[in-house]
Protein backbone atom coordinates (compact mmCIF):
# COMPACT_ATOMS: atom_id res chain seq x y z
CA UNK A 1 0.00 0.00 0.00
CA UNK A 2 2.68 2.41 0.72
CA UNK A 3 4.32 1.53 -2.78
CA UNK A 4 1.08 2.93 -4.21
CA UNK A 5 0.60 6.15 -2.71
CA UNK A 6 4.46 6.91 -3.58
CA UNK A 7 3.39 6.01 -7.21
CA UNK A 8 0.55 8.22 -7.03
CA UNK A 9 2.99 11.19 -5.60
CA UNK A 10 6.11 10.79 -7.90
CA UNK A 11 3.43 11.08 -11.15
CA UNK A 12 3.54 7.15 -11.93
CA UNK A 13 1.34 6.50 -14.65
CA UNK A 14 -2.24 5.76 -14.58
CA UNK A 15 -3.63 4.57 -17.82
CA UNK A 16 -7.31 4.31 -18.80
CA UNK A 17 -8.89 2.77 -21.65
CA UNK A 18 -10.13 5.06 -24.70
CA UNK A 19 -11.78 3.86 -27.48
CA UNK A 20 -11.83 5.27 -30.79
CA UNK A 21 -13.40 4.83 -34.13
CA UNK A 22 -13.13 2.00 -36.42
CA UNK A 23 -11.00 1.49 -39.13
CA UNK A 24 -10.24 -0.54 -42.18
CA UNK A 25 -7.76 -3.05 -42.65
CA UNK A 26 -6.94 -3.90 -46.20
CA UNK A 27 -10.35 -2.46 -47.30
CA UNK A 28 -12.41 -4.64 -44.87
CA UNK A 29 -14.22 -3.66 -41.24
CA UNK A 30 -12.17 -3.85 -38.48
CA UNK A 31 -13.33 -6.53 -36.43
CA UNK A 32 -12.78 -4.48 -33.08
CA UNK A 33 -12.11 -0.33 -32.26
CA UNK A 34 -8.66 0.48 -32.21
CA UNK A 35 -7.67 0.76 -29.08
CA UNK A 36 -5.23 3.94 -27.47
CA UNK A 37 -4.98 5.28 -23.96
CA UNK A 38 -6.31 8.41 -22.54
CA UNK A 39 -2.71 9.76 -20.60
CA UNK A 40 -1.83 9.24 -17.20
CA UNK A 41 0.66 11.98 -15.58
CA UNK A 42 2.86 13.08 -18.57
CA UNK A 43 2.24 10.29 -20.55
CA UNK A 44 1.61 10.52 -24.52
CA UNK A 45 -1.73 9.50 -25.22
CA UNK A 46 -1.17 9.47 -29.19
CA UNK A 47 2.10 6.88 -28.32
CA UNK A 48 0.24 4.71 -26.30
CA UNK A 49 -0.90 2.29 -28.51
CA UNK A 50 -2.30 -1.59 -28.08
CA UNK A 51 -3.18 -3.62 -31.15
CA UNK A 52 -0.26 -5.01 -33.15
CA UNK A 53 1.09 -2.63 -36.41
CA UNK A 54 1.21 -4.80 -39.87
CA UNK A 55 1.22 -3.43 -43.07
CA UNK A 56 1.22 0.06 -41.68
CA UNK A 57 -2.03 -0.21 -39.77
CA UNK A 58 -3.28 -1.25 -36.03
CA UNK A 59 -4.88 -4.41 -36.25
CA UNK A 60 -6.33 -5.99 -33.10
CA UNK A 61 -5.98 -9.49 -31.43
CA UNK A 62 -8.94 -12.27 -30.41
CA UNK A 63 -7.45 -11.25 -26.84
CA UNK A 64 -5.07 -9.02 -24.51
CA UNK A 65 -2.80 -9.20 -21.93
CA UNK A 66 -2.09 -7.08 -19.01
CA UNK A 67 1.18 -5.11 -18.92
CA UNK A 68 2.44 -4.45 -15.67
CA UNK A 69 3.89 -1.65 -13.63
CA UNK A 70 6.71 -3.36 -12.11
CA UNK A 71 7.09 -0.87 -9.23
CA UNK A 72 3.83 -1.51 -8.08
CA UNK A 73 2.50 -4.49 -10.08
CA UNK A 74 -0.71 -2.53 -11.32
CA UNK A 75 -1.69 -2.97 -14.78
CA UNK A 76 -0.62 -0.13 -16.91
CA UNK A 77 -3.19 -1.34 -20.22
CA UNK A 78 -3.67 -4.41 -22.43
CA UNK A 79 -2.37 -5.46 -25.41
CA UNK A 80 -3.22 -7.43 -28.28
CA UNK A 81 -1.77 -11.09 -27.66
CA UNK A 82 -1.12 -11.95 -31.23
CA UNK A 83 -0.07 -15.80 -32.15
CA UNK A 84 0.81 -17.51 -35.16
CA UNK A 85 -1.67 -16.61 -37.30
CA UNK A 86 -1.17 -12.72 -36.83
CA UNK A 87 3.09 -13.15 -36.73
CA UNK A 88 2.22 -15.38 -40.14
CA UNK A 89 0.07 -12.12 -41.26
CA UNK A 90 3.01 -10.35 -40.58
CA UNK A 91 5.36 -12.02 -42.17
CA UNK A 92 3.39 -11.91 -45.63
CA UNK A 93 3.04 -8.24 -45.32
CA UNK A 94 6.50 -7.25 -44.65
CA UNK A 95 7.33 -9.98 -47.96
CA UNK A 96 4.85 -8.31 -50.17
CA UNK A 97 6.81 -5.11 -49.13
CA UNK A 98 10.25 -6.15 -49.41
CA UNK A 99 10.36 -5.34 -53.28
CA UNK A 100 9.52 -2.06 -53.18
CA UNK A 101 11.96 -1.22 -49.91
CA UNK A 102 15.08 -3.13 -51.51
CA UNK A 103 13.80 -1.07 -54.65
CA UNK A 104 14.16 2.18 -53.10
CA UNK A 105 16.63 4.41 -53.42
CA UNK A 106 19.34 4.16 -50.80
CA UNK A 107 19.24 7.86 -50.29
CA UNK A 108 14.94 7.78 -50.06
CA UNK A 109 15.92 5.17 -47.20
CA UNK A 110 18.39 7.10 -45.52
CA UNK A 111 15.99 9.93 -45.36
CA UNK A 112 13.30 8.16 -43.74
CA UNK A 113 15.29 7.17 -41.37
CA UNK A 114 16.82 10.16 -40.59
CA UNK A 115 13.28 11.37 -39.95
CA UNK A 116 12.58 8.43 -37.60
CA UNK A 117 15.21 9.90 -35.59
CA UNK A 118 13.71 13.49 -35.49
CA UNK A 119 10.90 12.30 -34.62
CA UNK A 120 12.29 10.18 -31.39
CA UNK A 121 14.50 12.65 -30.52
CA UNK A 122 11.10 15.49 -30.44
CA UNK A 123 9.42 12.98 -28.46
CA UNK A 124 12.13 11.90 -26.25
CA UNK A 125 10.69 12.55 -22.99
CA UNK A 126 7.57 10.92 -24.02
CA UNK A 127 9.01 8.10 -25.24
CA UNK A 128 11.04 8.10 -22.01
CA UNK A 129 8.24 8.19 -19.44
CA UNK A 130 6.94 5.14 -21.75
CA UNK A 131 10.09 3.21 -20.61
CA UNK A 132 9.72 3.79 -17.10
CA UNK A 133 6.39 3.14 -17.17
CA UNK A 134 6.83 -0.22 -18.25
CA UNK A 135 10.40 -1.14 -16.95
CA UNK A 136 10.94 0.60 -14.13
CA UNK A 137 14.11 2.02 -14.91
CA UNK A 138 15.01 5.60 -13.46
CA UNK A 139 13.50 8.49 -15.71
CA UNK A 140 17.06 9.69 -16.07
CA UNK A 141 18.43 5.96 -17.47
CA UNK A 142 15.10 5.95 -20.01
CA UNK A 143 15.71 9.27 -21.43
CA UNK A 144 19.27 8.51 -22.22
CA UNK A 145 18.34 5.19 -23.43
CA UNK A 146 16.04 7.00 -25.88
CA UNK A 147 18.82 9.00 -27.38
CA UNK A 148 21.12 6.09 -27.62
CA UNK A 149 18.27 4.03 -29.43
CA UNK A 150 17.32 7.32 -31.98
CA UNK A 151 21.65 7.40 -32.46
CA UNK A 152 21.02 4.14 -34.52
CA UNK A 153 18.40 5.55 -37.13
CA UNK A 154 21.13 8.29 -37.21
CA UNK A 155 23.59 6.03 -37.95
CA UNK A 156 22.18 3.41 -40.23
CA UNK A 157 20.45 6.43 -41.92
CA UNK A 158 24.29 7.30 -43.01
CA UNK A 159 25.10 3.48 -43.22
CA UNK A 160 22.50 2.90 -45.84
CA UNK A 161 24.63 5.61 -48.46
CA UNK A 162 27.53 3.70 -47.58
CA UNK A 163 26.50 -0.56 -48.86
CA UNK A 164 29.72 -1.00 -51.36
CA UNK A 165 30.20 -3.42 -53.60
CA UNK A 166 33.93 -4.55 -55.21
CA UNK A 167 35.26 -5.19 -58.56
CA UNK A 168 37.97 -7.95 -58.57
CA UNK A 169 40.77 -8.31 -61.27
CA UNK A 170 40.04 -11.53 -63.00
CA UNK A 171 42.64 -14.18 -63.67
CA UNK A 172 41.33 -14.92 -67.79
CA UNK A 173 40.86 -12.37 -70.18
CA UNK A 174 37.54 -10.97 -71.28
CA UNK A 175 36.19 -11.36 -68.06
CA UNK A 176 34.85 -9.20 -65.13
CA UNK A 177 34.56 -9.80 -61.45
CA UNK A 178 31.94 -7.86 -59.74
CA UNK A 179 30.38 -8.59 -56.03
CA UNK A 180 26.87 -6.73 -55.71
CA UNK A 181 25.30 -6.55 -52.10
CA UNK A 182 21.90 -6.68 -51.88
CA UNK A 183 19.06 -7.23 -48.72
CA UNK A 184 18.79 -10.44 -47.44
CA UNK A 185 15.15 -10.46 -47.70
CA UNK A 186 12.29 -10.21 -44.19
CA UNK A 187 14.03 -10.44 -41.00
CA UNK A 188 12.54 -11.53 -38.16
CA UNK A 189 13.32 -9.60 -34.76
CA UNK A 190 13.10 -10.86 -31.70
CA UNK A 191 13.83 -8.12 -28.79
CA UNK A 192 14.03 -7.99 -24.78
CA UNK A 193 12.73 -5.76 -21.98
CA UNK A 194 15.68 -4.18 -20.07
CA UNK A 195 15.84 -1.93 -23.37
CA UNK A 196 12.45 -1.65 -24.93
CA UNK A 197 13.50 0.77 -27.82
CA UNK A 198 17.50 0.73 -28.62
CA UNK A 199 17.21 -3.25 -28.82
CA UNK A 200 14.83 -2.44 -31.96
CA UNK A 201 16.25 0.40 -33.33
CA UNK A 202 19.95 -1.57 -33.30
CA UNK A 203 18.23 -3.98 -35.24
CA UNK A 204 15.80 -2.44 -37.44
CA UNK A 205 17.61 0.64 -38.09
CA UNK A 206 20.38 -1.49 -39.94
CA UNK A 207 17.95 -4.07 -41.46
CA UNK A 208 15.77 -1.01 -42.82
CA UNK A 209 19.19 0.52 -44.21
CA UNK A 210 19.91 -2.41 -45.99
CA UNK A 211 16.39 -2.95 -47.58
CA UNK A 212 15.43 -5.40 -45.75
CA UNK A 213 12.28 -5.47 -43.98
CA UNK A 214 11.03 -6.19 -40.63
CA UNK A 215 8.70 -7.86 -38.03
CA UNK A 216 9.10 -7.66 -34.79
CA UNK A 217 8.00 -9.74 -31.43
CA UNK A 218 8.87 -7.31 -28.42
CA UNK A 219 8.91 -8.45 -24.91
CA UNK A 220 6.00 -9.48 -23.37
CA UNK A 221 7.06 -7.25 -20.49
CA UNK A 222 7.47 -3.94 -22.58
CA UNK A 223 5.60 -3.67 -26.11
CA UNK A 224 4.27 -0.28 -25.50
CA UNK A 225 7.73 1.03 -26.39
CA UNK A 226 7.83 -1.02 -29.45
CA UNK A 227 4.63 0.51 -30.35
CA UNK A 228 5.10 3.90 -29.68
CA UNK A 229 8.62 3.49 -31.79
CA UNK A 230 5.53 1.69 -34.56
CA UNK A 231 3.95 5.15 -34.42
CA UNK A 232 6.96 7.05 -34.91
CA UNK A 233 7.83 5.12 -37.94
CA UNK A 234 4.14 5.48 -39.67
CA UNK A 235 4.50 9.32 -39.09
CA UNK A 236 8.41 9.48 -40.50
CA UNK A 237 6.96 7.87 -43.67
CA UNK A 238 8.27 4.48 -43.48
CA UNK A 239 6.31 2.32 -45.76
CA UNK A 240 3.07 0.14 -45.08
CA UNK A 241 4.83 -3.52 -44.33
CA UNK A 242 8.46 -2.39 -43.92
CA UNK A 243 8.54 -2.44 -40.26
CA UNK A 244 5.73 -4.69 -38.33
CA UNK A 245 5.15 -5.76 -34.81
CA UNK A 246 2.81 -8.43 -33.18
CA UNK A 247 3.05 -8.12 -29.73
CA UNK A 248 2.16 -11.26 -27.34
CA UNK A 249 1.88 -12.76 -23.96
CA UNK A 250 4.53 -14.72 -22.24
CA UNK A 251 2.10 -17.88 -23.01
CA UNK A 252 2.30 -17.21 -26.39
CA UNK A 253 5.57 -15.87 -26.71
CA UNK A 254 7.02 -19.37 -28.05
CA UNK A 255 4.56 -20.07 -30.84
CA UNK A 256 5.02 -16.56 -32.28
CA UNK A 257 8.73 -17.36 -32.20
CA UNK A 258 8.16 -20.67 -33.79
CA UNK A 259 5.90 -19.18 -36.61
CA UNK A 260 8.46 -16.35 -37.35
CA UNK A 261 11.53 -18.39 -37.13
CA UNK A 262 10.12 -21.23 -39.25
CA UNK A 263 8.21 -19.28 -41.89
CA UNK A 264 9.35 -19.98 -45.36
CA UNK A 265 9.10 -15.98 -46.09
CA UNK A 266 11.93 -15.06 -43.53
CA UNK A 267 15.32 -14.95 -43.85
CA UNK A 268 16.92 -13.43 -41.45
CA UNK A 269 16.26 -13.92 -37.66
CA UNK A 270 18.17 -10.95 -34.82
CA UNK A 271 17.34 -12.12 -31.12
CA UNK A 272 18.78 -10.46 -28.06
CA UNK A 273 17.79 -12.71 -25.01
CA UNK A 274 18.82 -15.77 -22.78
CA UNK A 275 21.41 -18.32 -23.88
CA UNK A 276 18.87 -20.88 -23.83
CA UNK A 277 16.16 -18.84 -25.86
CA UNK A 278 18.79 -18.84 -28.43
CA UNK A 279 19.44 -21.95 -28.83
CA UNK A 280 15.89 -23.09 -29.03
CA UNK A 281 15.59 -20.16 -32.02
CA UNK A 282 18.38 -21.42 -33.98
CA UNK A 283 17.18 -25.01 -34.15
CA UNK A 284 14.07 -23.12 -35.96
CA UNK A 285 16.45 -21.89 -38.18
CA UNK A 286 18.58 -24.48 -39.04
CA UNK A 287 15.41 -26.55 -40.80
CA UNK A 288 15.99 -23.63 -43.40
CA UNK A 289 19.11 -22.47 -42.93
CA UNK A 290 18.12 -18.87 -42.38
CA UNK A 291 20.89 -16.14 -41.51
CA UNK A 292 21.05 -15.33 -37.69
CA UNK A 293 21.90 -13.45 -35.25
CA UNK A 294 22.16 -13.51 -31.77
CA UNK A 295 23.39 -11.45 -28.58
CA UNK A 296 22.76 -13.82 -25.80
CA UNK A 297 23.64 -13.79 -22.33
CA UNK A 298 27.04 -12.86 -20.55
CA UNK A 299 28.91 -13.26 -17.45
CA UNK A 300 31.22 -10.49 -17.64
CA UNK A 301 34.47 -10.75 -15.62
CA UNK A 302 35.64 -7.25 -14.08
CA UNK A 303 39.14 -7.26 -13.20
CA UNK A 304 41.12 -5.06 -10.87
CA UNK A 305 44.72 -5.72 -10.98
CA UNK A 306 47.40 -4.40 -8.17
CA UNK A 307 48.25 -1.62 -10.63
CA UNK A 308 45.25 -0.20 -11.14
CA UNK A 309 43.85 3.18 -9.92
CA UNK A 310 41.32 1.86 -7.16
CA UNK A 311 38.76 4.95 -7.32
CA UNK A 312 39.00 4.61 -11.17
CA UNK A 313 38.54 1.28 -10.82
CA UNK A 314 35.31 1.82 -8.22
CA UNK A 315 33.57 4.09 -10.43
CA UNK A 316 33.88 1.62 -13.53
CA UNK A 317 32.27 -0.77 -10.82
CA UNK A 318 29.87 1.77 -9.91
CA UNK A 319 28.84 2.23 -13.40
CA UNK A 320 28.90 -1.21 -14.86
CA UNK A 321 27.27 -3.09 -12.10
CA UNK A 322 24.55 -0.74 -11.23
CA UNK A 323 23.10 0.54 -14.66
CA UNK A 324 19.47 -0.38 -14.63
CA UNK A 325 19.22 -2.22 -11.60
CA UNK A 326 22.10 -4.36 -12.51
CA UNK A 327 19.82 -5.57 -15.40
CA UNK A 328 22.03 -5.71 -18.55
CA UNK A 329 23.52 -7.95 -20.82
CA UNK A 330 26.83 -6.51 -20.37
CA UNK A 331 26.65 -5.96 -16.40
CA UNK A 332 30.02 -6.87 -14.53
CA UNK A 333 28.73 -10.09 -12.76
CA UNK A 334 32.16 -11.30 -11.53
CA UNK A 335 34.62 -8.99 -9.69
CA UNK A 336 38.06 -10.67 -9.65
CA UNK A 337 40.34 -7.96 -7.38
CA UNK A 338 43.30 -8.91 -7.12
CA UNK A 339 44.89 -9.64 -3.33
CA UNK A 340 46.99 -6.45 -2.93
CA UNK A 341 44.23 -3.77 -3.72
CA UNK A 342 41.20 -6.31 -2.37
CA UNK A 343 40.53 -4.70 0.98
CA UNK A 344 40.68 -0.93 0.08
CA UNK A 345 38.51 -2.02 -3.20
CA UNK A 346 36.05 -3.58 -1.19
CA UNK A 347 35.61 -0.86 1.44
CA UNK A 348 35.71 1.78 -1.40
CA UNK A 349 33.04 0.18 -3.57
CA UNK A 350 31.03 -0.13 -0.25
CA UNK A 351 30.80 3.75 0.28
CA UNK A 352 30.44 4.12 -2.93
CA UNK A 353 27.29 1.96 -3.18
CA UNK A 354 25.76 3.35 0.32
CA UNK A 355 26.71 7.28 -1.04
CA UNK A 356 25.29 6.74 -4.35
CA UNK A 357 22.94 4.20 -5.20
CA UNK A 358 18.97 5.51 -3.81
CA UNK A 359 16.36 3.05 -4.62
CA UNK A 360 12.79 3.95 -5.37
CA UNK A 361 10.39 4.10 -7.98
CA UNK A 362 11.69 4.85 -11.36
CA UNK A 363 9.66 8.44 -11.85
CA UNK A 364 11.41 9.74 -8.74
CA UNK A 365 13.63 12.65 -8.85
CA UNK A 366 17.06 11.11 -7.44
CA UNK A 367 16.13 7.05 -7.94
CA UNK A 368 19.49 5.65 -9.34
CA UNK A 369 18.01 1.95 -8.45
CA UNK A 370 14.56 1.02 -9.91
CA UNK A 371 12.77 -1.96 -9.63
CA UNK A 372 13.70 -5.56 -10.87
CA UNK A 373 11.39 -6.49 -13.87
CA UNK A 374 9.50 -9.23 -11.82
CA UNK A 375 9.34 -11.39 -9.17
CA UNK A 376 11.52 -13.97 -11.10
CA UNK A 377 14.01 -12.02 -11.10
CA UNK A 378 14.07 -11.02 -7.41
CA UNK A 379 14.06 -14.54 -6.93
CA UNK A 380 16.88 -15.25 -8.79
CA UNK A 381 19.00 -12.55 -7.04
CA UNK A 382 17.90 -13.73 -3.36
CA UNK A 383 19.09 -17.34 -4.12
CA UNK A 384 22.26 -16.52 -5.67
CA UNK A 385 22.78 -14.45 -2.32
CA UNK A 386 21.70 -17.54 -0.30
CA UNK A 387 23.87 -19.85 -2.05
CA UNK A 388 27.02 -17.85 -1.30
CA UNK A 389 26.39 -16.91 2.12
CA UNK A 390 25.72 -20.83 2.94
CA UNK A 391 29.06 -21.26 0.84
CA UNK A 392 30.94 -18.89 3.35
CA UNK A 393 30.64 -15.91 1.90
CA UNK A 394 30.83 -12.44 3.50
CA UNK A 395 27.80 -9.82 3.12
CA UNK A 396 29.31 -6.51 3.08
CA UNK A 397 26.21 -4.48 2.34
CA UNK A 398 22.32 -5.12 1.30
CA UNK A 399 21.25 -8.84 0.74
CA UNK A 400 17.50 -8.38 0.90
CA UNK A 401 14.57 -7.23 -0.62
CA UNK A 402 13.92 -3.40 0.01
CA UNK A 403 11.39 -2.07 2.29
CA UNK A 404 9.47 -0.67 -0.47
CA UNK A 405 8.82 -4.39 -0.83
CA UNK A 406 7.32 -5.85 -4.72
CA UNK A 407 10.27 -6.20 -7.08
CA UNK A 408 12.58 -3.86 -5.19
CA UNK A 409 15.82 -5.19 -3.88
CA UNK A 410 18.99 -3.36 -1.83
CA UNK A 411 22.00 -3.22 -3.73
CA UNK A 412 24.36 -5.73 -2.33
CA UNK A 413 28.21 -6.42 -2.02
CA UNK A 414 29.29 -9.88 -1.14
CA UNK A 415 33.40 -10.75 -0.52
CA UNK A 416 35.05 -13.97 0.32
CA UNK A 417 33.39 -14.82 -2.76
CA UNK A 418 34.19 -18.90 -4.63
CA UNK A 419 34.49 -19.75 -7.85
CA UNK A 420 32.06 -22.91 -6.92
CA UNK A 421 29.18 -20.26 -6.00
CA UNK A 422 25.65 -19.89 -8.02
CA UNK A 423 26.64 -15.86 -8.44
CA UNK A 424 30.61 -16.60 -10.17
CA UNK A 425 28.77 -19.20 -12.44
CA UNK A 426 25.22 -18.13 -13.60
CA UNK A 427 24.55 -14.69 -14.74
CA UNK A 428 22.35 -12.98 -12.07
CA UNK A 429 20.95 -10.05 -14.20
CA UNK A 430 20.26 -8.05 -10.64
CA UNK A 431 22.19 -5.46 -8.01
CA UNK A 432 24.35 -7.80 -6.64
CA UNK A 433 28.34 -7.17 -6.86
CA UNK A 434 30.22 -10.50 -5.73
CA UNK A 435 34.55 -10.00 -5.04
CA UNK A 436 36.78 -12.72 -5.55
CA UNK A 437 40.16 -12.43 -4.37
CA UNK A 438 43.02 -13.36 -7.08
CA UNK A 439 47.06 -13.29 -6.61
CA UNK A 440 48.37 -13.39 -10.26
CA UNK A 441 47.42 -12.23 -13.60
CA UNK A 442 47.12 -16.21 -14.96
CA UNK A 443 44.70 -16.76 -12.45
CA UNK A 444 42.65 -14.40 -13.09
CA UNK A 445 42.53 -15.03 -16.69
CA UNK A 446 41.66 -18.66 -15.62
CA UNK A 447 38.94 -17.55 -14.11
CA UNK A 448 37.60 -15.14 -16.33
CA UNK A 449 38.16 -17.57 -19.39
CA UNK A 450 36.52 -20.42 -17.70
CA UNK A 451 33.04 -19.44 -18.63
CA UNK A 452 31.17 -20.96 -21.47
CA UNK A 453 29.59 -17.35 -22.62
CA UNK A 454 31.86 -14.06 -23.36
CA UNK A 455 30.06 -11.44 -24.27
CA UNK A 456 31.94 -8.28 -22.09
CA UNK A 457 34.55 -8.40 -20.04
CA UNK A 458 36.07 -5.46 -18.53
CA UNK A 459 39.60 -4.53 -16.49
CA UNK A 460 41.96 -2.34 -15.10
CA UNK A 461 45.44 -1.53 -14.73
CA UNK A 462 48.35 1.40 -15.13
CA UNK A 463 50.67 -1.32 -16.34
CA UNK A 464 50.90 -1.21 -20.41
CA UNK A 465 52.37 -4.52 -21.17
CA UNK A 466 49.52 -6.27 -19.43
CA UNK A 467 46.93 -4.16 -20.74
CA UNK A 468 47.94 -5.56 -23.94
CA UNK A 469 48.47 -9.02 -22.80
CA UNK A 470 44.79 -9.43 -21.16
CA UNK A 471 42.78 -7.09 -23.69
CA UNK A 472 44.08 -9.88 -26.09
CA UNK A 473 43.68 -12.51 -23.99
CA UNK A 474 40.36 -12.06 -22.27
CA UNK A 475 37.45 -14.67 -24.13
CA UNK A 476 34.89 -11.42 -25.00
CA UNK A 477 33.53 -10.29 -27.68
CA UNK A 478 34.04 -6.69 -26.22
CA UNK A 479 36.86 -5.15 -23.42
CA UNK A 480 36.56 -2.07 -21.60
CA UNK A 481 39.67 -1.14 -20.61
CA UNK A 482 39.99 1.06 -17.18
CA UNK A 483 36.41 2.08 -18.90
CA UNK A 484 32.86 0.73 -17.55
CA UNK A 485 30.70 1.91 -19.83
CA UNK A 486 31.78 0.57 -23.64
CA UNK A 487 28.36 1.19 -25.87
CA UNK A 488 28.17 2.95 -28.99
CA UNK A 489 26.47 2.95 -31.76
CA UNK A 490 29.73 3.50 -34.05
CA UNK A 491 31.41 0.14 -32.66
CA UNK A 492 30.28 -2.86 -32.90
CA UNK A 493 28.09 -5.25 -30.43
CA UNK A 494 28.15 -8.99 -29.75
CA UNK A 495 30.17 -11.67 -28.11
CA UNK A 496 31.86 -15.34 -28.72
CA UNK A 497 31.41 -18.57 -27.62
CA UNK A 498 27.68 -18.46 -26.27
CA UNK A 499 27.46 -15.73 -25.75
CA UNK A 500 26.22 -14.92 -29.55
CA UNK A 501 26.58 -14.87 -33.66
CA UNK A 502 27.54 -11.85 -35.29
CA UNK A 503 27.83 -7.56 -34.60
CA UNK A 504 25.35 -4.78 -33.91
CA UNK A 505 25.79 -1.35 -34.40
CA UNK A 506 28.80 0.26 -35.98
CA UNK A 507 29.78 -0.39 -39.67
CA UNK A 508 29.77 -4.02 -39.69
CA UNK A 509 26.29 -3.99 -38.32
CA UNK A 510 24.68 -3.66 -41.24
CA UNK A 511 26.34 -6.33 -42.88
CA UNK A 512 24.30 -8.80 -41.05
CA UNK A 513 21.33 -7.94 -43.39
CA UNK A 514 23.24 -8.55 -46.65
CA UNK A 515 24.02 -10.79 -49.31
CA UNK A 516 26.93 -11.06 -51.34
CA UNK A 517 26.77 -11.78 -54.64
CA UNK A 518 29.48 -12.54 -57.12
CA UNK A 519 28.70 -11.42 -60.91
CA UNK A 520 31.36 -13.26 -63.12
CA UNK A 521 31.13 -10.66 -66.90
CA UNK A 522 32.21 -12.83 -69.87
CA UNK A 523 32.81 -12.04 -73.37
CA UNK A 524 34.32 -8.10 -72.48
Amino acid sequence: MATCVRLRRCGAPRLRPALLGPRAVGGAPRPGPLRTYAPGPGLPAALLRTDSFVDGRWAPAAAAFPVRDPASGAELGRVADCGAPEARAAVRAAHAAFGRWKGALAKERSVLLRKWYDLMMRHKDDLARIITAESGKPLAEARGEVVYAAQFLEWFSEEARRVYGDVISAAVPGRRALVLKQPVGVAAVITPWNFPSAMITRKVGAALAAGCTVVVKPAEDTPFSALALAELASQAGIPPGAYNVVPCSRARAQEVGAALCTDPLVSKISFTGSTATGKALLHHAADSVKRVSMELGGLAPFIVFDSANVDQAVAGAMASKFRNSGQTCVCSNRFLVQSGIHDSFVSKLAAAMRASLRVGNGFEEGTTQGPLINEKAVEKVEAHVSDALAKGATLVTGGKRHPLGNNFFEPTLLSNVTRDMLCSREETFGPLAPVIKFHTEEEALAIANAADVGLAGYFYSQDPAQIWRVAERLEVGMVGVNEGLLSAVECPFGGVKQSGLGREGSKYGIDEYLEVKYVCLGGV
